[in-house]
């Protein structure tokens, strides 16, 4: 089973993160995703931003509510550590032998991936997914950055053309912050939670 797992804050989880989840679904015939909130990533706090863990969960759980393929994945945030990828993808490797992982990342992220801890032991922990999420990174340099890390850790590394969604979790923050509407950007039972519960915004 091709398993897709997308990693992130999702502080909120908004429609670009499902857009990209279905079309890397679609174009690489991948069988499920599993989006897996950070719990404690080592470069963000996200209980800083004006929603804490649970918040996060509920929002992951209504925007994926009724979609079969797509699940939430607690283990990170279950954690009482911090969450390095290298450690979970051996985890759900060792955990999960009849599955084959994609770790789903945006393609900036190709740059940086030397730098975390023990890329070689997380590139042969699974296969990666690359989706480009800026338009001014041009397929030239990633395709560049691809072979290298492809060349340096014998590791595969797909290359994603998805739709670009222009709007970030920071914006949705900023904009709900500014009484702007964000219905058109996030699920709408992710919009009434963040209403009802007041998130993001100054007290």
């Amino acid at each position: 089973m091709k398993t897709g797992i997308m990693g992130g804050t999702f502080n909120p989880i908004h429609n670009g993160h499902l857009i990209l989840a279905g079309h890397v679904m679609e174009e690489f015939g991948l069988d499920e995703i599993w989006f897996m909130p950070n719990g404690n990533p080592p470069h963000k706090q996200p209980e800083k931003t004006g929603a804490g863990m649970e918040d996060r969960l509920e929002m992951v759980k209504l925007a994926i509510s009724g979609k079969p393929h797509f699940s939430l994945q607690p283990y990170e945030v279950e954690k009482e550590t911090v969450s390095y990828s290298y450690e979970t993808m051996e985890y759900f490797k060792d955990a999960f032998p009849e599955r084959e992982f994609f770790y789903i990342v945006g393609a900036d992220s190709l740059f940086q991936m030397e730098t975390w801890r023990h890329p070689d032991r997380f590139l042969h922990s699974c296969s990666i997914i690359a989706a480009k999420r800026d338009l001014s990174e041009t397929d030239a340099a990633m395709e560049a950055q691809i072979r290298h890390l492809e060349n340096t850790y014998e590791t595969t590394i797909l290359f994603s053309h998805s739709p670009v969604f222009e709007v970030s979790s920071s914006e949705i923050r900023e904009m709900v912050e500014e009484g702007k509407d964000i219905s058109r950007l996030v699920p709408s039972d992710v919009a009434s939670y963040i209403s009802d519960h007041r998130l993001y915004r100054e007290e």
